[in-house]
């Protein structure tokens, strides 16, 4: 089942990257209180949906301020652009089922204000979620299903390949 916020295609050309750069863009639309849902554009084109913890940088300045404060594991990653490390193995998660297919490595988002050890890596609520991004689709409120699946495609269609073709990765959350 499609996510109710899955439109068929999106272009969004300003976002697709130089020909040494994959891009990915999520755009957040659904700030509740416990939960964030975005949508991940990949190549300008929707690719699934994701889940993270409830959003506190209210004034999309990509810092916590004016009385904006990170509550430890229940709080979004700020708004901004990030770079995304594919050499990175989670200590965490390496001897899961889906790290594992790729030697334990995970995507981690670099130099996140107030975080670190931000990854991308399959769950379905925000309880799995630490600031880390949840790829899925969201069919329940509060929820992302399909992760594992997601994950796998994310990295065996875009992610790895980038890499392996010496690409720069970056994702950018608007």
């Amino acid at each position: 089942m499609k996510s109710p916020f899955a439109p068929q295609v999106a272009s969004l050309p300003d976002m697709i990257g130089q020909s040494g750069q994959k891009i990915l863009l999520l755009k957040r639309v659904a700030l509740e209180d416990k939960y964030t849902i975005g949508r991940l554009y990949v190549d300008g084109r929707y690719f699934c949906d994701i889940l993270e913890d409830k959003v506190r940088d209210l004034n999309e300045n990509g810092h916590f301020d004016n009385g904006e404060t990170k509550i430890k594991g229940q709080t979004a990653i700020p708004y901004g652009q990030y770079e995304i490390d594919m050499r990175t193995v989670s200590p965490k998660f390496r001897t899961r089922s889906w790290a594992s297919k790729y030697s334990g490595i995970v995507p981690r988002l670099l130099d996140v204000p107030s975080f670190d050890g931000v990854l991308i890596h399959p769950g379905n609520t925000a309880a799995d979620t630490e600031g880390c991004l949840l790829p899925g689709d969201n069919n329940s409120v509060g929820r992302v299903s399909q992760s594992q699946y997601y994950y796998f495609k994310l990295m065996d269609q875009h992610l790895i390949p980038a890499r392996d073709a010496g690409k720069k990765i970056y994702i950018k959350i608007v």
